[in-house]
């Protein structure tokens, strides 16, 4: 497996070694040893959850605020999305910055995300089924994010706004000058 560290301290891409023959292919897609060698701290996933969407569905940006705070490991089994991780850490030199990864079931990549980031995806492709794992449970009411058209973060979403399909939820998620504490 191939580990590539993104602008963002902490968050990077995992990319694994596909072995393909006539049979169709095998790769592992996670292994604990590697992985926290890889986070330089051991993490202990306690939660799955997968998501089916649409071309042009936009989920995010969310996040889990102060001790449900979650670090998450993502990939897609199915079509391509544009995946965006969001630097929320209030002692971070990249505060308020971004990194935008495109995964697919082509590339087999996946992106950690640590705790202290918001996150959210574009599905890119006409369905895309997005899988990802959690160190911590979740707690609806440590619920918190952005609104994925923050000027400030300025995000450069892979497809138009006309082209988004947006929750009234996410919708109304407020801006990071307008965002109260979220506790990273």
């Amino acid at each position: 497996m191939t580990i590539t560290p993104t602008p963002l301290a902490g968050c990077f891409i995992l990319t694994p070694r596909v072995f393909n023959d006539e049979r169709g292919h095998f790769f592992e897609s996670y292994n604990e040893r590697t992985f926290n060698e890889a986070a330089g701290y051991d993490v202990n996933f306690v939660q799955d959850n997968q998501s089916f969407s649409t071309k042009g569905v936009l989920r995010g940006l969310h996040l889990q605020k102060g001790e449900h705070a979650q670090s998450k490991l993502v990939r897609v089994t199915q079509g391509e999305v544009q995946d965006i991780a969001v630097d929320l850490r209030k002692n971070s030199p990249t505060y308020g910055q971004y990194v935008s990864v495109i995964l697919s079931e082509q590339n087999y990549q996946q992106l950690f995300i640590p705790k202290g980031f918001a996150h959210g995806f574009l599905v890119l492709s006409p369905t895309a089924v997005f899988q990802y794992k959690c160190d911590n449970y979740y707690n609806k009411e440590s619920e918190g994010g952005l609104h994925y058209a923050d000027p400030s973060i300025n995000i450069k979403w892979e497809l138009g706004e006309s082209e988004l399909v947006v929750s009234e939820k996410d919708k109304e998620l407020p801006f990071l000058k307008d965002a109260s504490d979220f506790g990273f």
